[in-house]
């Protein structure tokens, strides 16, 4: 990311732009898939709406996210929530990759192509992706995300190597976008 875009997200996040407090309803709707115990990584987690639920199930969650202004307001939410959570600034398109291994790594609308052939490396065997990413059919009725932020239809399975798809959706789903939602396992044998 350029600091064009570090600028643009710590200006949302400080100008009170309406943040979401509570978790994605999609994300909610892939609950048992999720794993309740271990390390889990909110891939560009802002303000933390994911990672504090995923820390209220019982997980050591970290939030990776280029805003520091982002990061603390998921500080200042989830001590207000009762809940313990890592914060890290990072650069996820030109730095290290947060070091792992994850047993749950959750990316809800954040597209980056080039990560995907990360995750294989950073999950534990038996780990578990979980991803909801709006699609281009979104823009039907949605002038936010913009087209470069956007899935193809159908393209997000092809994303994932190395992994198992165990649930896969895309429509015009809970959170009111047209969404591709995904969960995949890395097997249980090293890459």
């Amino acid at each position: 990311m350029s600091d064009l875009d570090r600028q643009k997200w710590d200006r949302k996040y400080a100008e009170g732009d309406p943040v979401p407090r509570e978790p994605s309803a999609v994300l909610l709707g892939l609950d048992r898939y999720l794993p309740q115990t271990g390390r889990a990584l909110d891939v560009a987690g802002g303000s933390g709406r994911h990672g504090i639920w995923l820390t209220g199930r019982g997980l050591d969650v970290t939030i990776a996210d280029v805003s520091p202004v982002g990061l603390a307001l998921a500080r200042e939410r989830a001590a207000a929530a009762g809940v313990r959570l890592t914060t890290l600034e990072a650069d996820l398109e030109a730095g290290e990759f947060p070091p792992g291994p994850w047993d749950l790594i959750v990316s809800v609308c954040y597209l980056w192509r080039p990560i995907y052939a990360v995750y294989p490396r950073v999950l534990l065997p038996g780990g578990i992706l979980a991803v909801v990413q709006p699609t281009v059919r979104n823009l039907e009725r949605h002038d936010k995300p913009p087209a470069g932020f956007l899935l193809e239809e159908g393209e997000l399975p092809k994303l994932v190597t190395g992994l198992e798809v165990l649930h896969y959706e895309e429509g015009w789903l809970a959170d009111g976008r047209h969404d591709a939602a995904l969960v995949a396992r890395r097997c249980m044998m090293a890459i």
